[in-house]
Protein backbone atom coordinates (compact mmCIF):
# COMPACT_ATOMS: atom_id res chain seq x y z
CA UNK A 1 0.00 0.00 0.00
CA UNK A 2 2.99 2.14 0.45
CA UNK A 3 3.61 2.52 -3.53
CA UNK A 4 0.08 3.91 -3.65
CA UNK A 5 0.08 6.01 -1.04
CA UNK A 6 3.41 8.04 -2.25
CA UNK A 7 2.18 8.17 -5.76
CA UNK A 8 -1.28 9.82 -4.35
CA UNK A 9 0.87 11.93 -2.29
CA UNK A 10 3.30 12.76 -5.20
CA UNK A 11 0.43 12.98 -7.56
CA UNK A 12 -1.78 15.19 -5.39
CA UNK A 13 0.78 17.30 -4.00
CA UNK A 14 -0.20 16.08 -0.50
CA UNK A 15 1.52 14.63 2.52
CA UNK A 16 1.67 10.78 3.11
CA UNK A 17 -0.88 11.23 5.66
CA UNK A 18 -2.96 13.21 3.76
CA UNK A 19 -2.52 10.41 1.06
CA UNK A 20 -2.81 7.57 3.64
CA UNK A 21 -6.47 8.77 4.33
CA UNK A 22 -7.58 9.41 0.60
CA UNK A 23 -6.25 5.53 -0.19
CA UNK A 24 -8.27 4.34 2.94
CA UNK A 25 -11.45 6.11 1.88
CA UNK A 26 -11.31 4.77 -1.45
CA UNK A 27 -10.57 1.36 -0.85
CA UNK A 28 -13.83 1.27 2.21
CA UNK A 29 -15.81 3.02 -0.94
CA UNK A 30 -14.50 0.12 -3.46
CA UNK A 31 -15.26 -2.27 -0.81
CA UNK A 32 -18.72 -1.60 0.70
CA UNK A 33 -19.62 -1.67 -3.10
CA UNK A 34 -18.53 -5.09 -4.15
CA UNK A 35 -19.94 -8.09 -3.13
CA UNK A 36 -18.55 -9.53 0.15
CA UNK A 37 -16.54 -12.36 -1.67
CA UNK A 38 -14.42 -9.87 -4.14
CA UNK A 39 -13.89 -7.34 -1.50
CA UNK A 40 -10.76 -8.92 -0.03
CA UNK A 41 -8.92 -8.53 -3.73
CA UNK A 42 -9.23 -4.70 -3.28
CA UNK A 43 -6.58 -5.51 0.10
CA UNK A 44 -4.91 -7.57 -1.96
CA UNK A 45 -4.23 -5.04 -4.98
CA UNK A 46 -3.18 -1.95 -2.83
CA UNK A 47 -0.55 -4.53 -1.37
CA UNK A 48 0.91 -5.45 -4.88
CA UNK A 49 -0.80 -8.90 -5.12
CA UNK A 50 -2.61 -8.12 -8.25
CA UNK A 51 -2.35 -10.58 -10.85
CA UNK A 52 0.42 -10.14 -13.31
CA UNK A 53 3.99 -7.92 -13.08
CA UNK A 54 1.93 -4.44 -12.57
CA UNK A 55 2.04 -4.35 -9.07
CA UNK A 56 -1.95 -4.24 -8.08
CA UNK A 57 -3.33 -1.14 -7.91
CA UNK A 58 -0.13 1.22 -7.63
CA UNK A 59 1.36 -0.39 -10.94
CA UNK A 60 -2.09 0.44 -12.81
CA UNK A 61 -2.49 3.87 -11.67
CA UNK A 62 1.17 4.75 -12.22
CA UNK A 63 0.48 3.93 -15.90
CA UNK A 64 -2.41 6.59 -16.45
CA UNK A 65 -1.13 8.24 -19.12
CA UNK A 66 -2.17 11.69 -18.00
CA UNK A 67 -2.37 11.09 -14.48
CA UNK A 68 -5.19 11.57 -12.14
CA UNK A 69 -4.56 15.21 -11.06
CA UNK A 70 -3.30 16.18 -14.61
CA UNK A 71 0.40 15.86 -13.61
CA UNK A 72 2.54 13.68 -15.57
Amino acid sequence: MEKIVNLVSERAGISTEQAQVAVDTIAKFLKDKMPPAMAGQVDNYLKGNGTGDDGGIAGAAGKLGSGMFGKK
